[in-house]
C-alpha cells in the first residue's frame, strides 16, 4: 500500500495505488455493478487506507442531485422541534440522503435566509416550519425543481404540500374537558396571535366555549411572547393575583379564571413555574406533551401531538415528490389526543 498523500486524495490517487482504471474506482465508489467482489474489496481497501471521500459536487454535475435535503425549524432546542428533526432525519437516512438543519428562531427574515442558503447549496428538497407570512420567495426554486413541504404550519403565497396537527380540534377537546369538570371561566394563554398554530388553537378554545353556551371575556385571553416573565405576568393577571386598573375583581374588572388552557409546551412550562407555590392552583390543560408531565403533582393533562408522525409524514411526502409524484398539493392533518393525568380534572375552587 502507498502512504497517505499530504493533500486530499482523489480517485486518480486510488486508481494508481490499486493499479486499476478510474472507471473501476468510480464503480466501487458509487456502488455500481461491473466489478468483481475481489476487485471491489481491493479498491475499497485502498480507499480506506488513503481516506478517500467521494466529491458530491461531482455528483451534482453528473446527476443533477446532491442526495441532501434541508430542514428549517423554529428552534432546534425545543423538544417538539427536536422530535421533528429526528423523524425527518430517519426518513432521509432510509433514502440515503444527508439532512441539513437550521433554526429560524421564529424570525421570518432568518427563515428566508436559511431556506435560500440551503437552496444555494443545491439541496434536492426542503421541509420548512414556517416563521414568516409569505413564502413566495420559494416560487423560483420550486419552478426549478425543488421539492417543498411545509410542516406544522401551512406555507403562504405558494402551492405546496403541508403536514399539520388538528390544532383547532385539539384545543376544542382540551377546553371542553375543562368545561366538563365544572369550569366556566377558562383562561387561554397562547403564543403570538399571528402564528398559525396559535390562531387555530384559540379558535378551538372559542368553539368549545360557544358550544357549551359560555361567554368569553376577552380579558381571559392572553397571547404574546412565550418567555417565562411575560407568561408569568399573564397567568397572575388572569388569576387576579396582580389585578390591573381599579375596575373591581380580577383583571381590569373581569372575573378571575378557575382554569387555564396553555397553548404550547413553552407556555405550559412558564405557566407551571408561575403557579408554583400558590395555595390554590387552577385546573390546567396544556397543548403539547412534556417529558416529565406524568411526574408532576398532579400529573399534567395535555392535548398531545405526535411530532414523530408529523416529521415522518412530511419527509415521506417530500421523497414522494422527489420520486416524481406530480399529484396536486396535499394538506394532511394528523389527529391529537387528550391524555388525562390530573391537572385538568381539578374542580373549580
Amino acid at each position: 500500500m502507498s502512504s497517505r498523500p499530504a493533500t486530499r486524495p482523489t480517485m486518480k490517487d486510488v486508481a494508481a495505488a490499486a493499479g486499476v482504471g478510474l472507471k473501476t474506482v468510480s464503480r466501487v465508489v458509487n456502488d455500481e455493478s461491473g466489478v468483481s467482489p475481489a476487485m471491489a474489496a481491493r479498491v475499497q481497501a485502498v480507499i480506506d487506507e488513503l481516506g478517500f471521500r467521494r466529491n458530491d459536487s461531482a455528483r451534482l454535475l453528473r446527476t443533477g442531485t446532491t442526495a441532501s435535503v434541508g430542514l428549517v425549524l423554529e428552534d432546534i432546542g425545543d423538544p417538539f422541534s427536536s422530535a421533528l428533526s429526528r423523524a425527518v432525519e430517519a426518513v432521509a437516512r432510509e433514502h440515503g440522503c444527508l439532512l441539513f438543519t437550521g433554526s429560524s428562531a421564529e424570525d421570518a427574515d432568518r427563515e428566508r435566509e436559511l431556506a435560500l442558503a440551503l437552496c444555494a447549496r443545491r439541496v434536492d428538497g426542503l421541509v420548512v416550519v414556517p416563521a414568516g407570512g409569505d413564502h413566495g420567495y420559494l416560487l423560483p426554486e420550486a419552478a426549478s425543481g425543488l421539492a417543498v413541504v411545509f410542516l406544522d404550519r401551512p406555507g403562504i403565497g405558494i402551492e405546496a404540500d403541508a403536514v399539520l396537527s388538528d390544532n383547532t380540534g385539539g384545543a376544542r377537546a382540551g377546553t371542553a374537558h375543562l368545561i366538563a369538570h365544572g369550569h366556566r371561566r377558562i383562561g387561554f394563554v397562547g403564543d403570538l396571535p399571528h402564528i398559525h398554530t396559535s390562531a387555530e388553537r384559540l379558535r378551538g378554545y372559542r368553539e368549545a366555549m360557544r358550544a357549551a353556551g359560555l361567554p368569553v371575556d376577552e380579558r381571559w385571553i392572553a397571547t404574546g411572547p412565550t418567555d417565562p416573565a411575560t407568561v408569568g405576568r399573564a397567568v397572575r393577571r388572569l388569576l387576579a393575583c396582580e389585578p390591573e386598573g381599579s375596575g373591581g375583581p380580577g383583571p381590569s374588572g373581569a372575573e378571575p379564571v378557575t382554569a387555564l388552557f396553555t397553548a404550547n409546551n413553552r407556555v405550559t412550562l412558564a405557566a407551571l413555574q408561575a403557579l408554583a407555590g400558590l395555595p390554590v392552583r387552577p385546573a390546567v390543560v396544556g397543548f403539547d406533551d412534556l417529558e416529565l408531565a406524568a411526574l408532576l403533582s398532579p400529573g399534567l393533562t395535555v392535548v398531545a401531538q405526535d411530532p414523530e408522525a408529523l416529521g415522518r409524514t412530511a419527509a415521506r411526502l417530500l421523497f414522494d415528490r422527489l420520486g416524481h409524484d406530480t399529484s396536486p398539493p396535499r394538506r394532511i392533518e394528523l389527529p391529537t389526543r387528550l391524555i388525562v393525568r390530573g391537572s385538568g380534572e381539578v374542580p373549580p375552587a
